[in-house]
């Protein structure tokens, strides 16, 4: 019993890692994820062609299959992801019950939920199709899960909600004072349109937005001047939640790849044991970079300018007949660089890989910085140059290892 509670626990893991992205180099996840976008790009382009008569009448069968797989999917994925909520890592402290229930009641949880229950019901009890037709374009949310654009987008959105909210209240204000000033101006030339202030709230409203239908206009020079004061305050209550949504969103974007560095980072051995302060500070000088699978990294004979940290997925280093792998937590190309070399080897991406990239100055102003990483660097290549081997977790070459060329031109020569 207790046997098979831990492999329930480890399919359950396993789960969470395919629906949640595990791993960059989990491919299964990845294919899994890429399916689901497609499906609900399908549906979407569904509605709106069977939004048109004549392809409602000709494709109706293929838009019901279409349905029917969407919505059997759809159902399966939400209940597998309510299964697996508890492998979500703020939810491990709750009990099993808490941590699913804490999931369905969540944003995305919700979205996923609204995405197939409604179909469900309009089985069980008539519904209006038009109805359910908005909750078929509720699926468009479920890309929020797999966009990082659009999860960076809605993370902006919530985290300057009361900066927003204060927009919309100051945008109310304008209108009803425009609408007012406008009112009592041009009420007796235009009864039918200025003759009250919630008629005039219309002109007003689509003046601040900049949007101006022209089809209400002011016809008195008092009024020609309160729709332009209207005008140019039109101008900066458009350009205030614009300006807020957009410095939020580089913001949360520049946030986001802080997050994903900082694990990044958290991978390589030769950074491990560092205080936060201390990856913080590393952080400032590396870049994060990722190559698809079979893409090429660095060229033999290139001059040697970066170093390399494997954060994720595996590279290969093709040294004359020899091959090479490399994994996550390894690193290469950081004799060449201090040596101020070419490169004597090629590295490919096997598989889609994440690198941190650390600059031939910044690599100097880093063992300066760091002792201790620069002792363990020095390490690796003191190893490397008593055995001549590439190593388990270092450098690329031998031939790399070797004392630097005492003169310039010897310096300059690749270093092969």
């Amino acid at each position: 019993m207790e046997r098979q509670g831990h492999q329930l626990a480890r399919v359950r893991h396993r789960l969470y890692g395919i629906l949640e992205h595990g791993p960059i180099g989990d491919r299964l996840g990845r294919v899994t994820g890429q399916l689901i976008v497609a499906l609900i790009v399908v549906n979407l382009v569904a509605v709106v062609f069977e939004s048109l008569p004549a392809y409602a009448v000709r494709f109706g069968p293929a838009f019901h299959v279409i349905e029917l797989v969407s919505l059997i999917v759809f159902t399966l994925e939400y209940a597998l992801r309510v299964w697996v909520a508890v492998e979500h890592a703020p939810y491990r402290q709750m009990t099993k019950h808490a941590a699913r229930l804490k999931f369905i009641l969540s944003p995305f949880g919700l979205v996923d939920l609204l995405a197939v229950l409604p179909f469900w019901l309009a089985f069980v009890a008539p519904a209006d199709l038009r109805v359910v037709l908005i909750f078929r374009i509720v699926r468009f949310l479920k890309l929020a899960r797999y966009s990082p654009g659009m999860r960076s987008l809605l993370a902006a959105l919530y985290a300057e909600r009361r900066a927003l909210y204060g927009c919309l209240v100051i945008l109310l204000g304008a209108t009803l004072v425009a609408a007012t000033a406008m009112h009592l101006v041009e009420r007796e030339v235009q009864p039918e349109k200025f003759g009250t202030i919630p008629d005039a709230m219309w002109w007003a409203l689509v003046t601040l937005s900049t949007i101006g239908y022209g089809d209400v206009v002011p016809l008195t020079i008092p009024g020609k001047l309160v729709a332009a004061a209207t005008v140019i305050a039109g101008l900066v209550m458009m350009a205030l939640p614009v300006g807020i949504v957009a410095t939020a969103f580089a913001n949360e974007v520049h946030r986001r790849d802080f997050v994903v560095t900082w694990g990044m980072v958290a991978r390589v051995p030769v950074l491990a044991g560092l205080s936060a302060i201390e990856i913080a500070d590393i952080m400032e000088l590396l870049r994060a970079q990722q190559f698809e699978a079979g893409e090429l990294v660095v060229r033999r004979g290139e001059p040697a300018h970066s170093m390399y940290f494997v954060a994720a997925g595996e590279v290969e280093i093709r040294l004359g007949h020899e091959r090479i792998r490399l994994g996550t937590g390894h690193f290469f190309g950081e004799i060449a660089v201090l040596r101020r070399a070419r490169r004597s080897a090629t590295v490919t991406a096997l598989t889609r890989t994440s690198l941190l990239v650390l600059d031939a100055h910044d690599l100097r102003a880093l063992m300066d910085r760091q002792p201790r990483i620069a002792e363990r660097i020095r390490e690796v290549a003191r190893q490397r140059v008593e055995s001549h081997a590439i190593g388990s977790t270092g450098d690329l070459l031998a031939e790399e290892l070797a004392e630097p060329p005492e003169s310039a031109d010897a310096e300059a020569a690749p270093d092969v």
